[in-house]
């Protein structure tokens, strides 16, 4: 199939097979997601002792995780502003290619041990963070409304082979970096320089026609007149008064499970060692916990469509809320709770993610939904950097508890927005 069998307003030629392209583009985009949750694994498995080491500060400890997510803020940016204009396959693959040449530039400042090219190469390293997130609304560009959550959560499932994976590569990967002279820490940034290019050539080789492209034309033939005169979007990049509140309440929902589960994933591999725990087992919680962020996926995404996206938005602000209490109370040397801790905090993250990212998929169109998308991933990335950012201090200043019980109450308080959304549909009924 080709980008000259695209339809046209004129009927020139015949639509292309949209169930045969989804399934195409779901295969690709799952793919890329097995590479790319690879990626993922370096990041938050040893950024965070990796700049401790460099730093000599474990209160800066949070610094590599505050860089890289505002990195991947640009580049949601920049990916969601590239496929508006030009598709997902150029915008995807750039992103993917930008997260590779970061993650090469954390390896080389971790052997010249410079802390002035580690911080540039982390925020870089961030865009292939951003481009893997973003990757899952390339599945829903062609889904049906009632299969848009399932849709979400068939690109998220895959990133689980890839994601679980590496934090479980560190001890291998440390000990082959070092029998090549690296240093034990940058094997990890290794795998994902090599990773995110991988992935970045699977999108650019095989999403192909783009379905975002092929969305978009599918709706101006569907209805001629509504890329004809239609009004600017504002700033927002809301077109009427129906799509503020999908959209507001969908970004909301993910930016406080980002907040949320960020914080305190990242300070738990400092935890664990201050407590005696290695490498492996810190790998080991990590893992389960990435596990629990994108394997849930696929009965997470059904829950979305059958029981609806508000009630599971509600579920996963008190699965977080449960993370943080059982991540405040578990003792230090407790592996089995800070296991459960943990994955019950990548559990709330991924019903969070999904069902606000369908809320704002049913509250877009093809006219602006790369742009909205690309925003809100923004504001996503910059939660992200604050919780990243502020956890190192918040330990340093009152222990992990206080951030663990704080990050559960926060997530919390999606619920009065979720349920104000309701109230104010019922006063429009």
């Amino acid at each position: 199939m080709s980008s000259e069998a695209l339809p046209t307003r004129t009927g020139a030629t015949a639509p292309p097979d949209r169930a045969a392209l989804q399934r195409r583009t779901l295969a690709t985009v799952a793919l890329s997601q097995v590479l790319g949750g690879a990626g993922i694994a370096a990041g938050i498995t040893v950024g965070a002792l990796l700049a401790e080491q460099l730093l000599g500060s474990g209160g800066l400890a949070g610094v590599p995780t505050a860089l890289f997510t505002l990195g991947s803020a640009l580049s949601a940016y920049l990916v969601g502003r590239l496929t508006q204009v030009r598709g997902r396959r150029l915008g995807l693959g750039l992103g993917f290619a930008a997260g590779a040449l970061g993650a090469a530039g954390v390896v080389v400042a971790a052997v010249l041990g410079s802390v002035a090219l580690l911080l540039p190469a982390l925020f870089v390293y961030g865009a292939g963070t951003a481009t893997n997130l973003q990757a899952r609304y390339a599945g829903t560009d062609l889904a049906l409304p009632e299969e848009r959550g399932t849709a979400v959560s068939t690109a998220l499932v895959f990133t689980t082979l890839g994601a679980v994976a590496g934090p479980n590569l560190v001890g291998p990967l440390g000990r082959l970096a070092e029998s090549v002279g690296l240093p034990a820490l940058s094997g990890p940034f290794v795998l994902a320089s090599v990773a995110y290019g991988a992935a970045g050539l699977v999108i650019w080789v095989r999403l192909r026609p783009d379905p975002f492209l092929v969305a978009r034309e599918l709706d101006a033939v569907a209805e001629p007149t509504a890329g004809v005169g239609a009004p600017e979007l504002p700033a927002s990049g809301v077109p009427d008064d129906t799509l503020p509140r999908g959209v507001i309440v969908g970004g909301t929902v993910m930016v406080l499970t980002q907040v949320a589960m960020v914080a305190i994933m990242t300070m738990t591999p400092v935890h664990m060692r201050d407590h005696g725990h290695g490498l492996p087992a810190v790998g080991l919680v990590i893992s389960l916990h990435v596990a629990a962020m994108f394997l849930p996926s696929l009965v997470t995404g059904r829950l979305v469509d059958r029981v609806g996206r508000v009630p599971m938005a509600i579920a996963s602000g008190v699965v977080l809320l449960l993370a943080g209490v059982t991540a405040a109370l578990a003792p230090g040397d407790s592996l089995a709770m800070l296991v459960l801790a943990l994955v019950l905090l990548g559990l709330g993250w991924n019903i969070g993610l999904i069902a606000g990212t369908t809320l704002v998929v049913d509250a877009t169109h093809p006219g602006n939904r790369g742009r909205v998308q690309g925003s809100l991933d923004v504001l996503v990335a910059l939660g992200g950097a604050g919780g990243g950012a502020a956890s190192g201090v918040v330990v340093a200043g009152t222990g992990f508890s206080t951030l663990a019980l704080a990050g559960g109450v926060l997530a919390l308080l999606l619920v009065p927005v979720v349920l104000w959304s309701r109230q104010e549909a019922s006063a429009r009924s």
